[in-house]
């Protein structure tokens, strides 16, 4: 018997709904729910593989006080005692919070409480400001309100799709599955990609722009100038709900055609073919992310799309409009609760002194903050500057994840009084902290999330409580209470939510978009029974799909939307010391920093190193070569990784994933490379155009290892750690031979004396293998050679968990390959299935040449999806090799 619960998804925006069966042996299985509206039975890979993530290992499970053991009463009361004597001191912007989308709704509607109302400082931001805060900025500017008009269901009704920013088949699986799958369906419909990457979203493009980083202004700006100047524009909707067309118009058709060239880096073909699109396709969708918001000019990037939007009228009507797609899983709950330094909770506006009264009377609160908080990167700036005393960190890593990770590192280990509330032990961020809280993690949680069309859903629990780990919400309330205040006495998510909800209808005669009054006074029992809806939900109303600004309805105070003037900006940031462009983002199998997906052995086997992919041209100017290691530099820090290189990836760019940390590779926090530089309206840092210098590391020896325990590594200026099945794998790379290698496998892997190995060495070439056996069992086996070292990977993972009865297989270990009766997989192609490349070549072989044909051979490519373009590409290459 196994007991089903209905939750969701912790990762993307996308806001899957999963079922959780916990068996009577505590088992867990995790399958998509078909009656959840965004993904109707789907998920990708990082949300089938959840129950391989949700094990005890590393977890915080008791309070910790400078490192040592304490309890819940002696921690919260320090807390709560040093915040209240920073303000006491210092004032109330001597404190800070810094936050998360990962949690939930009822956390952040906590924490802004405290901080906002009863503390009387703005000082709480969130991780939210690296990825959705221009999305914000270009909705109140050109709405009045931070409203995603539409709903998922746009995406597969329009005619038109425009990914713009957006590796859609990457970083939003399920939602390039619905997008494929309506393409498939309806041939007709177009899709256009603009991204400097030739991603694998591309590979559903009818046209894809390799834009220069930056570019994108100056693309919807001559958009703009063209439907202008076409039958497209919609002169009555422009009349009826906006103002200040004519002045965007005018900065737009300033720009000249040649410019236009210029600022994009695309041929005039390719731009006209794309004006041509959008000006004679009505039913038209234009998504956006990182993209476009990871900019100092990520605002108008926002602005400039909802402008070409806004001047055709095609915006709220079903497959129509501007559509953010939100990074982390509740960074929409967030802002709905006033999440970022700029807001006030339920959509209200901080500089609105009828909006600050208005929340105060409703909180009863003593205060109100008065003026914006500290965004991200000035909230660590003050706290390196010593004007925040004391900073509590909820469910984030900003050590990893900042720009300038360096120094906001530094800044965090020399705060006076650090807090930080997380799920790990061992992160790069809580291993300075003061006091360490254990929360509860997905599982355990309890409560609501928003995804990116605004469509509210549980997370409900399905794990037991492990140790002594409590709620965010109930960690703050505590320490609300602790400092004197009154409103903190909530008993469970639910009166949380139902404040949450009658704050949203309080005083709210339609001026404000966010409402879901229909759930004023919700008890325990509907709580748990809330069916996924989305917003608005006001008293009376009916559920069903919403979209808004079909017929106008803004929420300036005239009711009507705002064009926005916007300029193209300069797109290089290049010069004769760095002269590369870095690009950071996210890969397909892995989130944020690791901290849930590096547990996962399946998650890590596609991509088990960090890297960097640069073109062939770049790599052979630098005297780079594929699979070689490289260093990178900025003004601001180093980094070393793996290089790929690949044509997909445009001349003078370089993309690095953000995701490698401290905790899995010797020094990969790409972000430790980014500079500070933020869009002047939303606070958002620059974490796609960055200016770096690259060239190749050479080592003495490189190596790859696997261990059944998690190896420690020294002496090593390169490694790289990856979870695998049976226990880890690690790449490395020495520049100095250490003397003694069996006795560094000893330190590094955890073997006994009496365990002797197996193995040989050539002195000549400098190839050295030794094999660790404990009984018929493999414990670790070290492979080294002076260039990287040529080893049947994943088969080598392997023998981790099979048995070694005789010599011939002990052997065929220490030589690093199979035998004749021991296939190799290959490097992982599919992760869902583990279905490796040599597998999708046999079938190949055998004759099946579709995606589809090998899906139904294989299993590869037939759960998420996002690995198909990749099977398209091995089918290609080997069908090509086969006709020459």
């Amino acid at each position: 018997m196994a007991t089903d619960v209905k939750t969701t998804c912790p990762y993307c925006g996308v806001g899957c709904g999963v079922i959780a069966s916990l068996a009577d042996d505590g088992v867990v299985t995790v399958r998509g729910d078909p009656e959840h509206p965004a993904n109707f039975g789907r998920l990708c890979s990082k949300g089938s593989a959840l129950a391989e993530t949700i094990d005890l290992d590393g977890r915080v499970l008791f309070p910790e006080i400078g490192g040592q053991r304490a309890n819940w009463d002696a921690a919260l009361d320090l807390v709560a005692q040093k915040f209240s004597e920073a303000i006491a001191e210092y004032g109330p912007d001597s404190v800070a919070f810094y936050v998360s989308g990962q949690l939930l709704t009822e956390d952040y509607y906590i924490a802004n409480k405290l901080m906002k109302g009863f503390i009387g400082s703005a000082n709480i931001d969130t991780n939210s400001r690296l990825c959705m805060s221009s999305s914000v900025a270009g909705h109140r500017r050109a709405f009045g309100s931070d409203t995603v008009p539409g709903a998922y269901e746009d995406l597969e009704l329009a005619d038109l799709v425009i990914l713009t920013g957006s590796n859609l088949a990457w970083c939003h699986p399920v939602i390039y599955q619905r997008l494929g799958a309506a393409k498939a369906a309806r041939p007709s419909m177009k899709i256009v990609v603009i991204d400097p990457r030739r991603t694998m979203t591309c590979d559903i493009a009818d046209l894809h722009l390799a834009i220069r980083p930056d570019g994108d202004v100056a693309l919807f700006m001559g958009l703009l100038a063209h439907l202008a100047a076409s039958s497209a524009i919609d002169q009555n909707y422009i009349a009826a709900h906006t103002q200040g067309f004519a002045e965007a118009f005018a900065t737009a058709s300033a720009l000249s055609f040649i410019d236009l060239m210029e600022r994009t880096g695309l041929p005039s073909m390719q731009i006209r073919e794309f004006f041509r699109l959008f000006e004679t396709t009505e039913k038209v969708v234009t998504c956006y992310s990182q993209g476009v918001n990871q900019s100092s000019s990520g605002t108008d990037k926002v602005n400039a799309i909802i402008n070409c939007h806004l001047a055709t009228g095609r915006i709220g009507r079903p497959g129509m409009g501007p559509f953010s797609l939100t990074g982390q899983p509740n960074a929409m709950g967030g802002r709905e609760v006033g999440g970022l330094a700029n807001m006030l909770a339920a959509h209200m506006a901080i500089e609105s002194a009828e909006d600050r009264d208005r929340v105060q009377r409703f909180w009863a609160s003593p205060t109100i903050a008065s003026k914006p908080g500290l965004k991200a990167i000035d909230m660590f700036r003050a706290v390196a500057d010593g004007r925040v005393k004391a900073l509590w960190i909820m469910a984030t890593n900003p050590a990893v994840s900042m720009p300038d990770a360096d120094a906001v590192e530094a800044a965090i280990k020399a705060c006076p009084f650090v807090v930080v509330s997380d799920i790990l032990k061992e992160t790069d961020t809580a291993r300075h902290a003061h006091v360490l809280l254990p929360s509860l993690g997905w599982g355990e949680k309890d409560g609501t999330v928003t995804n990116s069309e605004r469509r509210i859903s549980r997370q409900r629990p399905f794990l037991p409580t492990p140790g002594e780990a409590k709620a965010d919400w109930w960690q703050v309330a505590e320490v609300g209470r602790r400092m004197g205040f009154a409103g903190f006495d909530f008993h469970s998510p639910a009166d949380i939510f139902a404040e949450h909800a009658a704050l949203s209808a309080f005083e709210n005669d339609g001026g404000r978009d966010f409402d879901i009054g229909a759930y004023v006074g919700i008890d325990r029992p509907a709580y748990d029974a809330i069916a996924p809806f989305q917003w608005p939900r006001s008293a009376g109303m009916k559920p069903g799909v919403t979209r808004f600004f079909a017929d106008g309805g803004f929420y300036h105070s005239d009711r009507i939307a705002r064009f926005i003037a916007v300029q193209a900006p300069a797109t290089s940031r290049t010069n004769e010391q760095y002269p590369l462009t870095l690009n950071t983002g996210r890969i397909r199998d892995h989130w944020h920093t690791m901290t849930r997906t590096g547990k996962s052995a399946r998650l890590g086997s596609h991509i088990a190193e960090p890297f960097a992919e640069i073109h062939p041209a770049d790599a052979m100017e630098l005297g780079i070569r594929d699979a070689g290691l490289v260093e990178l530099e900025s003004p601001y820090g180093k980094a070393m990784v793996r290089t790929l290189v690949t044509e997909r990836q445009a001349r003078g760019n370089v993309f690095v994933p953000m995701h490698w940390n401290d905790q899995f590779a010797a020094k990969a926090r790409i972000d430790a490379l980014v500079a500070p530089v933020t869009d002047p309206f939303s606070g958002q840092p620059a974490s796609k155009n960055v200016a770096i210098a690259v060239r190749p590391f050479k080592a003495a020896f490189y190596g790859f290892a696997i261990s059944v325990s998690r190896p420690v590594v020294s002496q090593a200026e390169y490694w790289a750690l990856a979870k695998a099945a049976g226990g880890w794998r690690i790449e490395f790379a020495f520049v100095d031979a250490i003397e003694d290698w069996v006795g560094w496998c000893r330190t590094a892997f955890g073997i006994p004396d009496e365990i002797e190995p197996l193995g040989y060495a050539d002195a000549q070439f400098g190839d050295l293998r030794l094999a660790f056996f404990e009984g018929e069992s493999l414990i670790a086996a070290l492979f080294l050679a002076r260039e990287p070292v040529a080893v049947a990977r994943n088969w080598a993972v392997d023998q981790l968990t099979a048995k070694h009865v005789d010599l011939r297989r002990r052997f065929a270990v220490v030589a690093g390959r199979p035998g004749a009766d021991q296939p190799d997989p290959g490097a992982t192609v599919c992760s869902c299935f583990s279905v490796g490349v040599n597998r999708i070549i046999s079938a190949i072989r055998g004759g099946c040449h579709s995606v589809d044909t090998v899906g139904r051979e294989t299993k590869a490519g037939t759960n998420c999806g996002s690995c198909r373009a990749e099977i398209r590409g091995i089918i290609n290459g080997c069908l090509a090799a086969a006709a020459e």
